[in-house]
């Protein structure tokens, strides 16, 4: 009798132990178990990190980091890590959170507008994923990958289209120079590619005209014109002498790092540089900055016109004013020098 309630006595520690640890099992699977007051926090799991990393992420947004520990490795979250963004809502429970980090990898939306250059454009992607600028320049420049998809160093800033795309955080270098190959082939549809054709252009010289255009007026409204204007030229031959050209292969030159230019002076007219336009017939060998949309489309849609010169309007900044002879482009040009000198503007 006696040790018949002895065994009663351990079955119901027993018990009351299976019990108290489901309850722990419980509690640490299926309870609440975040302390920040947002509806949502985010962290980020980059390629080949350790356990370490994403916990670090953790402890601040977490009430007990302890039980969160004990169900990772039970779960063997700590040894199957994803890379990526992922989310952690407010009011998730432990299990809730491993299962959204380990498998809900969260697109974001990555963009950029107009970049001077290829280095400019790596570190404006750098800070929205993974990839770090060196390699991201590293892939844009990489010559194989040029040579086999059509492009120079001179023309390769044209293969990004300034917009929004979603990608994932955890994209490599290669990766996103990649898509942004697919995009571009995709932008360039059966459409562009056949007025490219008709106005006789290729795809590269669509896009550095356009980044003529896009450096000489921001306004979508005249861009069109302002592409007349240069078709106008360079179908009777005449030098585009287009200024943006020269303030790019002044910024080329050692004396002119870390300057902005604010007016284009006669000395600007005989630096020695294939994309002086002034001194060479023709497009430059490559693009002089990124072109919006509006202006690539611009080149393509180009206003009709017998306008061959425009300058700056003073009276109307950010717009110009055209011209169909000389004598009148000189008044147009003489008021606007006016202008910038009245500003205390000389170079």
């Amino acid at each position: 009798m006696y040790i018949k309630k002895i065994l009663w006595a351990i079955a119901l520690l027993g018990l009351i132990g299976a019990a108290v640890f489901a309850y722990y099992v419980y509690n640490a699977m299926m309870s609440p178990n975040t302390k920040f007051t947002n509806d949502e926090a985010y962290i980020y799991v980059s390629t080949n990190a350790d356990y370490d990393e994403v916990r670090t992420q953790l402890v601040p947004l977490l009430d007990d980091i302890d039980t969160f520990d004990a169900l990772a490795v039970r779960k063997k979250y700590t040894t199957n890590l994803k890379a990526g963004k992922f989310v952690v809502k407010q009011g998730m429970s432990n299990n809730e959170i491993i299962n959204s980090i380990r498998s809900n990898n969260l697109p974001i939306k990555l963009s950029f507008n107009n970049q001077e250059d290829l280095e400019k454009l790596a570190g404006r992607i750098s800070v929205q994923i993974e990839a770090d600028s060196l390699s991201l320049l590293e892939a844009m420049t990489d010559e194989a990958f040029l040579k086999a998809s059509g492009f120079s160093k001179a023309t390769a800033l044209g293969m990004y289209i300034p917009n929004s795309y979603e990608f994932f955080w955890n994209t490599s270098a290669e990766g996103f120079r990649d898509r942004m190959l697919k995009e571009y082939n995709r932008f360039w549809n059966a459409s562009r590619n056949a007025k490219a054709k008709a106005i006789g252009l290729s795809r590269d010289q669509v896009m550095t005209l356009a980044s003529i255009v896009h450096e000489e007026s921001k306004q979508a409204s005249e861009q069109p014109r302002i592409a007349g204007v240069y078709m106008n030229r360079i179908r009777i031959g005449m030098p585009l002498q287009a200024d943006p050209t020269l303030k790019f292969a002044a910024y080329q030159l050692p004396e002119y790092k870390n300057t902005v230019i604010k007016r284009v002076l006669n000395k600007h007219k005989d630096i020695q540089s294939p994309y002086n336009t002034y001194l060479n017939a023709g497009l430059p060998p490559g693009l002089i900055a990124m072109p919006d949309i509006s202006a690539i489309n611009a080149v393509l849609n180009y206003e009709k016109h017998s306008y061959l010169y425009f300058a700056a309007n003073a009276k109307k900044l950010g717009f110009h004013k055209f011209a169909k002879t000389l004598s009148q482009h000189n008044a147009n040009a003489r008021e606007y020098q006016n202008y910038l000198s009245s500003q205390g503007i000389n170079k």
